[in-house]
Parts: C-alpha cells; sequence; structure tokens
C-alpha cells in the first residue's frame, strides 16, 4: 500500500508544477482575507489598547499562525473531483483497484499544499518582519501540533469529501460548498480570534470540527490552551473523524449506486 501512496504522490506532484498559475491563484485566495483581518484588527488594538485582553501583538501572532495553518489543513477536494463526477470522467479512476478519493485525491491534495508552502514561505517572512509579534513557541506545543494538524486537515479532507459526493445527485454541490464555507468562516476563528465571539458562539464552535482544523491548531501552537482544553479538543478531533469517516464510507457506496457514465 506504501508503494501505491508513493506512485500517486510522484504523479500528483508533478502535475502539480504544470499549473503554477493556478497555485499562485490558490495561495493569493488563501492570503488575502487574512492579511486584511490581520490588518483591520491591530490597527483596532493598537488604537484601544487591546480588545478583550487581545493585543496587537497578540493578533499579530494569532493571524500569522493561522496562514500557514489553514493551508496545511485545509482541503480541495472539490475542486479535484468535483468535475470528474459531473462529467462522468471519474469513471477512469473507479475501474483501478483502489479508492480514488482515499489514494489519487489525498495524494493531490497533499501536493498541492507541499508546492504551496514553498511559494508561501517568503510571503510569510515578510509578513512576520513587518508586523514583528513576538512568538513564544515551546517544542513540546511544536510536537503536539503534528497530530493536531494531520488530524484537522482530514476533518476538513472528509467534510469536503461528503459535500463532492453530493456531486452523484445533483449539480448545485458548489451552493452546498459555499454554504459550509460561510459557516465555517464564523466558528472556526479565521474571521475573528473565538474568544472575541459570544459565549453561545463559542460553544457552538467548540463541539462542531471547524475550529479543530484551525483555531485550535493555532492556539496549540501559541501555547494559549490549558491542559483540558488541549485533551477535549485531541479527543474531539478522533470522535469527528470516526463519524465522518463512517458517514462517508456509508454515502460511497451508495454514491457508487447512483453513479452512471456514458461511455463509461
Amino acid at each position: 500500500m506504501i508503494e501505491i501512496y508513493k506512485r500517486f504522490w510522484q504523479v500528483n506532484w508533478a502535475e502539480q508544477w504544470q499549473y503554477r498559475a493556478n497555485l499562485l491563484m490558490f495561495l493569493a485566495y488563501w492570503l488575502v482575507s487574512p492579511i486584511v483581518y490581520l490588518a483591520v484588527w491591530t490597527a483596532i488594538a493598537n488604537a484601544e489598547g487591546s480588545i478583550n485582553g487581545l493585543t496587537a501583538n497578540d493578533f499579530a501572532a494569532y493571524y500569522l499562525t493561522l496562514l500557514p495553518v489553514d493551508i496545511i489543513t485545509s482541503s480541495i477536494t472539490i475542486h479535484v473531483l468535483a468535475f470528474k463526477i459531473q462529467e462522468g470522467t471519474i469513471s477512469n479512476e473507479l475501474m483501478q483497484p483502489v479508492h480514488p478519493i482515499l489514494t489519487n485525491t489525498l495524494m493531490n491534495n497533499i501536493a498541492f499544499k507541499a508546492l504551496t508552502l514553498i511559494a508561501f514561505v517568503p510571503i510569510w517572512v515578510v509578513l512576520v518582519l513587518l508586523f514583528r509579534p513576538t512568538l513564544t513557541i515551546a517544542p513540546l506545543n511544536l510536537l503536539l501540533a503534528i497530530p493536531a494538524l494531520v488530524a484537522g486537515f482530514l476533518i476538513h479532507f472528509f467534510i469536503e469529501s461528503l459535500i463532492t459526493l453530493v456531486a452523484f445527485w445533483t449539480t448545485r454541490v458548489w451552493a452546498i460548498w459555499q454554504f459550509n464555507e460561510a459557516v465555517s468562516m464564523l466558528l472556526n476563528g479565521a474571521f475573528v480570534p473565538l474568544a472575541l465571539m459570544p459565549a453561545w458562539v463559542q460553544l457552538v464552535a467548540q463541539v462542531l470540527p471547524y475550529q479543530l482544523g484551525l483555531s485550535f491548531p493555532v492556539l496549540l501552537i501559541l501555547n494559549r490552551l490549558p491542559a483540558e482544553a488541549l485533551a477535549l479538543n485531541f479527543g474531539l478531533q478522533i470522535a469527528w473523524l470516526a463519524a465522518l469517516y463512517a458517514v462517508f464510507a456509508f454515502l460511497w457506496k451508495r454514491a457508487l449506486r447512483q453513479f452512471s457514465a456514458v461511455g463509461a
């Protein structure tokens, strides 16, 4: 199985280099919103002194950590897979003796992230020099962040895979995805740190999976979570991963019965 993933990695890594302009557009998409939020909140914090105890340095550290975390844990599954389902070209992958989403699509996501991060690093260095945040990151936090980032990515991957599978029944899958993205932006800590949201919103965000792939890893890296919050979030990541995979496996079997492609 390792050789299969290795081969898919090689193919998708080579493919990503053929679409460098597309990569730059996605990178710009990822950068614009967080940088705008960073500029706005640091400006407000500088004017007010602090916002609910968060200083301009806190906002700078938060958003500059959020930028790479967002790239690592986000998913491009719908961009890779939806058109294949709607056009019927996924039939080529269905004839292979491996799961097309858990192999080819997964490796496509990872290859895309790797190349995006290479292009992102110099931009991130410039942003750090501009905003000069004080980052005190402990080695233990970075070590704990590795499983948190992997689980966060897999949670996003399965959520987006489930949305993409809807394309087997309807062509309006993009509307569902856009709605999910809007909800995610409100509840994952991208728009504003969850500590600034009302208590009931924080409670909803804690229960739902969105913050597990963004706010949680960011706060973990920045050492802003107590031990009990770490245990709770890691437990939620495991629970959501198990639930999402179970629903994904169930829906995949029914999607295959629904699928038909002319000439396949």
